[in-house]
């Protein structure tokens, strides 16, 4: 009888569909957003609710009472011998200090993510101290790891007349920008001028909806088919080490849709930028019906261009939702701006004037 001889290593056969989806499944990058505190988890209720494919929603407090309403995939009280699930009473000295006391559990939870978005309401206490302990404990974490990371912070700032939660801001938002790759920052006093006519609870609504947005917007052109895909290496390209990032949301609809939309997004963004010509990157995300056309797509992110140095970076996406028929909403994010929020002092209140 013959003897098949055995070699030391077995020999894996594989079909080229086999090959093809193994690697599409080690490719696939993992997405979580972490809200953090009562504005942050809000965003994240926001984001299950309106439904999100590709992403893990968590949300981390340390007021128990207001997690137990968030609606999230893992919710986590953090500090609890610290605060007893009462809050931080605006000290983000004490925020921080909650991390860090649950740092591991939180950690462990998201560790695996290549995309993390962290979200916060910056100038209050909870929000403003864990999310900078949290941004600067994954940056000593992920400094030797393997896989590869990417940190998205993602905040809101007061408005100027609470000033004191403004100065607390603007020391969160320092110190955010050194610890995440990139800080996209939404402006509440932004708001004042582009919506403030509307109700105020539906004011104060637009900055969750378009926070919302951007990681719905940004995770399911990245992990679902779509017109124009974004990837890992796309979203790294323009975001790494970015600092400080402005972002733009607007609508159009019936002839020139797409000059009323780029329009809408440029003069809506919700960051005051020094100078846009200084910008490193531009990320354009499209959406529409299926009656959206490649030459639409092209064209919106040839108009945000225009106004970008030659040598900035674009990226783009577009997908097509069926709920949009006859209307295309474009999202114009930049990467790498200066705003001079961090460079405004602090305002003396002198005696009130009441005429």
């Amino acid at each position: 009888m013959a003897v098949i001889p055995q070699t030391e290593t077995p020999i894996a056969i594989h079909t080229g569909e086999d090959e093809i989806e193994q690697f599409a499944k080690l490719a696939q990058p993992t997405i979580m957003a972490v809200g953090l505190g009562g504005a942050g988890s809000n965003i994240i209720t926001w984001i299950k609710e309106k439904g999100i494919v590709g992403a893990k929603l968590v949300a981390v407090n340390t007021d128990a009472n207001h997690l137990r309403i968030t609606k999230a995939d893992r919710r986590i009280l953090i500090g609890a011998n610290l605060t007893k699930g009462l809050g931080c009473g605006g000290y983000p000295e004490l925020g921080a200090k909650a991390l860090l006391e649950s740092a591991d559990k939180v950690v462990q939870e998201i560790a695996d993510a290549n995309i993390i978005f962290l979200v916060a309401g910056l100038g209050g206490g909870t929000g403003t101290g864990a999310i900078v302990a949290l941004s600067e404990e994954l940056r000593k974490r992920f400094t030797e790891s393997p896989v590869p990371h990417l940190v998205i912070g993602v905040v809101t700032l007061p408005f100027e007349v609470e000033t004191a939660r403004m100065e607390i801001a603007k020391k969160g938002l320092d110190s955010l920008k050194k610890s995440c790759d990139t800080v996209v920052v939404i402006d509440n006093n932004r708001l004042v001028k582009i919506a403030g006519n509307l109700p105020f609870k539906e004011a104060l609504g637009v900055a969750n909806t378009t926070i919302g947005k951007f990681i719905k917007g940004i995770t399911e052109t990245i992990t679902t088919a779509s017109l124009i895909n974004l990837d890992y290496a796309d979203l790294r390209a323009i975001m790494q080490g970015a600092g400080l990032a402005s972002i733009g949301v607007g609508e159009g609809a019936g002839e020139g849709r797409v000059e009323q939309a780029v329009e809408k997004a440029i003069n809506g963004r919700l960051l005051d930028i020094e100078d846009v010509t200084k910008a490193r990157g531009l990320l354009i995300h499209v959406s529409g019906g299926e009656d959206l056309t490649l030459f639409e797509v092209s064209h919106a992110a040839e108009i945000v261009k225009r106004s970008l140095p030659p040598k900035a970076k674009v990226v783009w996406g577009a997908r097509v939702d069926e709920e949009m028929h006859g209307s295309v909403s474009v999202m114009a994010v930049v990467t790498g701006v200066e705003s001079a929020f961090l460079k405004r002092r602090e305002k003396r209140i002198g005696p009130i004037k009441l005429r």
